[in-house]
């Protein structure tokens, strides 16, 4: 197997294994570390694309901006997910669906 091989298939096994969590958990920071194993497939994809065009530099810093804001992202979600069970009392989405006003 050559190296973008290997790439190509870690990108898509983690892309996969993101979805799949988006897809099946209900449970509100079970799906922020779902979207987290899908940004990081994203950022390798990222990375692999610099290698491939010789502009691994490039790669290399988008990586680290999409590492700051998707930091910041998971911060504020599970602040959010901390206030939300101290004030509803569950992280279960489709119990938060049917809240009324």
């Amino acid at each position: 197997m050559t190296e973008q091989q290997i790439i190509v298939i870690g990108v898509i096994g983690l892309v996969g294994v993101g979805v799949y969590g988006l897809l099946i958990s209900r449970n509100l920071i079970k799906v922020i570390v779902a979207l987290q194993i899908v940004v990081k497939g994203a950022m390798l994809a990222l990375i692999a694309a610099g290698l491939h065009s010789g502009r691994v530099n490039l790669g290399q810093s988008l990586a680290v901006t999409i590492i700051v804001a998707d930091t910041v992202v998971a911060v504020i979600g599970l602040a959010l997910a901390i206030q939300i069970k101290r004030r509803v009392g569950t992280l279960d989405v489709n119990d938060l669906a049917t809240l009324k006003k």
